[in-house]
């Protein structure tokens, strides 16, 4: 009798602890259980056509993750203009994707976005200190950049190159040679879109990073340094080796427009340049407009380095993701934008650029989004794009204006200087 009681206490055990082994089992198999959070989290942002629906792409996989979260999707053209009005209305989104830190630092100072330090370890983790800078105000982190633009870049004609027999200059000195090399076989060097002055603003930045450095673009950027300064006006003199040979620069650079920049280099045949100065969504720009294919007929190589220096600088921008309305929900959705499965998503569905290094390279589908992307996550230093931090009547305004009466005139290296230094001055003085 009490051997049969040992045999089924025995075989009771025996059965418990097969149970538990399946239940181990099937609780390893199974996808791991998300925090038990619930509600709406509304979003606004810039992206709509494609992007808006890679974006909801995104969502689609956070929703998978937070069953009971729904996301409430919602595109502007202009956040900012649409944030203010939804801020004097009471009822902001809970986040918000911005198209610069200025505009973040804005709303930080006065109070309409909160901190998301919250997020803090998630995001130093995946991101370069460069990023989590631009996402700090006061030493608080309030921003998050989930996608972002690679501008130290520089396109060119396969066809054209391989006719003059040169390859991709690494520095400034070889690239002005390349362009006179160019020239003599027949080919326009440059195409340059004067009549959208951001992309002589956008040629000077890279140069300025490179030859001044970090600390003197970053003075330079918040008018600390005066645009006087003997280093502005040695990256003038600098800038002004290319635009300043008229017969090496396809049409009139100031009634070229940025698209059409593009697809003077974009041709798999006759192209009217060799080269274009501009950032990783060029291609976009051309698609549609030509049918020239990558690799074949066109091709992209860093922005060379000046002095030997900023070979893997980065000068670039982004969309910041920022907190109006503080929720547990929308703390869920805050982390996961911050992740690479979250960019990942984006990544494989192409025209998309992360910020975060930790994305894998293989995400990208082609080899020159590859390169681009990885060069903007993994730079050594990236800076923000410095018109775009700048106040809107410098930065979006006279800047352009003061480059291009230095692209019609660039002998006048001092004019530029102290027309910069006046314009500048006045706007920051308004801030």
């Amino acid at each position: 009798m009490r051997r049969k009681t040992l045999a089924v206490a025995l075989g009771a055990a025996l059965l418990a602890a097969l149970v538990a082994a399946s239940l181990s089992t099937a609780s390893r198999n199974a996808p791991a259980k998300q925090h038990a959070v619930s509600g709406t989290v509304t979003m606004l942002a810039v992206w709509t056509g494609a992007e808006g629906a890679s974006f909801k792409a995104v969502l689609d996989g956070f929703k998978k993750k937070y069953p009971d979260i729904t996301v409430k999707y919602k595109s502007a053209t202009d956040p900012a203009a649409a944030l203010s009005t939804a801020i004097q209305g009471g009822n902001p989104p809970n986040l918000a994707a911005l198209p610069n830190p200025g505009l973040m630092k804005d709303f930080a100072n006065r109070k309409a976005i909160k901190p998301i330090t919250f997020a803090k370890s998630t995001v130093n983790k995946n991101y370069s200190k460069d990023w989590v800078n631009f996402g700090t105000v006061n030493g608080k982190l309030y921003g998050v950049f989930f996608k972002g633009a690679n501008k130290s870049t520089v396109w060119y004609n396969v066809h054209s190159f391989k006719n003059a027999g040169v390859k991709p200059p690494k520095s400034w000195s070889s690239l002005l040679s390349t362009g006179k090399t160019l020239r003599a076989s027949g080919a326009v060097a440059y195409s340059i879109g004067g009549a959208d002055g951001w992309t002589l603003t956008d040629l000077f930045e890279n140069l300025y990073l490179r030859a001044a450095g970090p600390t003197k673009y970053d003075q330079l950027t918040t008018h600390a340094l005066k645009w006087t300064d003997k280093s502005v006006r040695a990256t003038l003199t600098l800038m002004a080796q290319v635009i300043g040979d008229k017969s090496n620069i396809a049409g009139n650079p100031l009634q070229t427009d940025f698209p059409t920049s593009v697809t003077n280099v974009f041709q798999p045949s006759k192209p009217k340049a060799a080269m274009v100065f501009e950032g990783d969504f060029v291609p976009g720009v051309a698609a549609g407009q030509t049918k020239a294919k990558a690799k074949t007929d066109y091709n992209v190589f860093p922005f060379p380095s000046v002095n030997g220096k900023g070979g893997d600088y980065v000068v670039g921008g982004g969309d910041v993701v920022t907190m109006f309305k503080d929720t547990p929900a929308t703390r869920e959705l805050v982390e996961y934008l911050a992740s690479p499965e979250a960019a990942t998503i984006w990544a494989k569905r192409g025209g998309f650029s992360s910020p975060n290094k930790n994305v894998k390279p293989s995400a990208y589908s082609d080899d020159i989004t590859r390169s681009t992307a990885t060069a903007l996550a993994k730079a050594s230093t990236f800076r923000f794009d410095m018109s775009d931090l700048a106040p809107q009547a410098f930065g979006s305004q006279d800047e352009f204006a003061d480059f291009q009466a230095f692209l019609k005139n660039p002998k006048d290296v001092n004019g530029t200087a102290v027309k910069l230094e006046k314009d500048a001055s006045a706007a920051y003085k308004k801030q």
